[in-house]
């Protein structure tokens, strides 16, 4: 964990051509259409790479990760959850939502009713949705600059708030699209770069050797422990060979009080067959467990994960920056690629840090210490890359939540006339705000994994605002209160759910395990499986009670 010289000027080199590149594009950002979608003129596969790169967060990266690192295929299965998402977004999402909106989320379920209430409770769930995503984002810059500069933790959570910031205010979606576009392009090609480091290391043995050299009162003993790699594996020997092995989990307890000289460390082995099966985590251990409860909170925290994706709002409003419906469609393709192949490197990434030496107390910097293992400038770049991701995807989340401010709260709901300039001033200043938020979210949940955050959004994202995107695309009847109704309902029932669980007992309001356990109200701390349809059926009665009369029907073809 000690600094590294190397590391701090590829990182200052990454972040300064981030900054520089935000103010070269700010001249193409001065109107609306330009600050929040990039004047639609982006490419496709420009597009695509940075669905990429917008999506592939913290989370995705250092969670991820660091969840194989530690728990082996239950990791992997948030990658499933999170690629599985992107099958709805491209086959139900991606061409009509090109179609309905303009800038925003609220702009698509608004497009045929013109309602203060969609307006109003769309741009709440953006925001709240955003924020959400945002807390992971922001503990996950913190644990990166702690190693990588030597500051304390709530140095880098302001670190990159104010480079996030900045990028925001200068360029808006035009500096955030080629930001995502460059991050993603590095980090899938440099993940792929450690990933061949590491099958071509293969596996690394920890060995007691003994050297004896000389004889009787001239004897040496030369002891040398250290780690021996098994030499080049293919991708499928290395799984292979894993699943063969026998792993040696090696814990350094706390001290006795009395003795605080001498703490207490304790060994058990774990098969790597095992840590190929789904349910070695806490998140995960449903699966195995014979509880009913357990089961049900597996099952939805994937149904989140699947639903989640469409729902996000930093996602959908890029969907406003290509042209075209065709042009959606193709980079939905472009970004699914990538996301895919990206997901099969974690894997390897992961395992790779499981079995390449000691892993540090936190999860969320397993991928970028194992690059350590491989010299200093591999550290470096990964780390300076990986911090070039949080920065792309809060850019996109400040990007987001700024519009539901400007665009949909003061100008469509409060019907404050705003010129263009004076428009783009104002979510220029929300996203000061929303920034400074988000820095403040992340000191306070430090502590927890960040891709256990992010269940925690997706599940927001997928009960406020999938069952209205969906009902609105696919039934006639859907009414303005129906939708209004449903994402209220599912905003509300969600985040209560999510408050109330044994997660949040435990790392939000401090008890213990066993005491949060105990006092949690809800019945398990995933809320999908009730909430999403919960939501879905809400707006199917509202809508029913709420149709309009033939008359008005009548009227509004007139």
């Amino acid at each position: 964990m000690a600094t590294s010289a190397i590391a701090i000027c590829v990182f200052l080199l990454f972040v300064g051509f981030v900054l520089v590149l935000s103010f070269y594009l700010g001249s193409r950002a001065k109107s609306a259409k330009g600050y929040f979608a990039a004047h639609g003129q982006v490419g496709w596969f420009v597009n695509g790479i940075a669905f990429a790169g917008d999506y592939l967060s913290a989370a995705s990266f250092l969670g991820i990760c660091g969840m194989i690192a530690f728990y082996g295929y239950d990791g992997f299965l948030y990658s499933i959850g999170f690629l599985a998402g992107w099958i709805v977004a491209l086959f139900v999402i991606a061409e009509p939502i090109k179609r309905l909106g303009k800038f925003t989320f609220a702009d698509a379920l608004d497009s045929k009713f013109n309602s203060r209430g969609i307006k109003l409770s769309a741009a709440i769930s953006t925001l709240i949705v955003s924020l959400f995503y945002l807390i992971p984002q922001m503990v996950g810059a913190g644990a990166l600059v702690q190693p990588l500069l030597g500051l304390p933790y709530w140095i880098g959570v302001v670190i990159v708030g104010t480079v996030v910031i900045t990028i925001v205010v200068t360029a808006g979606m035009v500096s955030t699209t080629w930001v995502q576009f460059i991050k993603g392009s590095m980090l899938v090609i440099f993940c792929a770069i450690l990933t061949v480091a590491i099958l071509n290391r293969g596996f690394s043995s920890w060995v007691d050797t003994e050297t004896v050299t000389g004889t009787g009162n001239d004897r040496v003993i030369t002891k040398f422990t250290g780690l021996v790699p098994s030499g080049p594996l293919g991708p499928i020997e290395f799984l292979r060979k894993f699943n063969e092995s026998t792993l040696v989990v090696e814990k350094i307890n706390k001290p006795d009080p009395a003795h605080p000289e001498q703490p207490k460390t304790t060994r058990t082995m774990v098969k790597g067959s095992d840590m190929l099966l789904p349910g070695a985590s806490p998140t995960f251990a449903g699966v195995r467990s014979p509880l009913l409860s357990k089961k049900l909170d597996f099952i939805s925290l994937m149904l989140a994960l699947f639903c989640g994706t469409a729902s996000l709002p930093h996602i959908l409003i890029r969907y406003y920056t290509v042209k075209d419906a065709a042009s959606a469609r193709k980079s939905t393709v472009v970004g699914i690629a990538a996301i895919g192949f990206f997901y099969i490197l974690t894997l390897f990434i992961g395992l790779g840090a499981m079995v390449g030496g000691p892993l540090n107390p936190d999860s969320n910097m397993a991928a970028p210490l194992l690059a350590r293992t491989f010299g200093e400038l591999p550290f470096a770049v990964i780390s300076a890359i990986a911090f070039t991701t949080v920065l792309g995807t809060v850019s996109g989340l400040i990007l987001a939540a700024s519009g539901a401010v400007a665009h949909d709260i003061m100008e469509n709901f409060l019907k404050i006339q705003l010129h263009e300039h004076a428009k783009v001033g104002a979510a220029k200043w929300s996203a000061v705000v929303v920034g400074i938020i988000g820095m403040a979210l992340g000191v306070v949940f430090q502590k927890l994994n960040v891709s256990f955050l992010v269940g925690w959004a997706f599940n927001v994202a997928a009960s406020a605002n999938l069952p209205a995107l969906v009902m609105l695309l696919f039934w006639k009847r859907t009414t303005k209160y129906g939708i209004t109704a449903s994402i209220i309902v599912g905003l509300v029932t969600s985040l209560a759910w999510l408050l109330l669980s044994a997660p949040a007992y435990q790392f939000v309001y401090g008890f213990t395990a066993a005491e949060a356990t105990a006092k949690a109200i809800a019945p398990f701390s995933q809320p999908g499986l009730v909430t999403i349809p919960l939501a879905f059926v809400v707006l199917v009665v509202v809508s029913l009670v709420t149709q309009p009369r033939v008359e008005e029907m009548a009227t509004a073809k007139v």
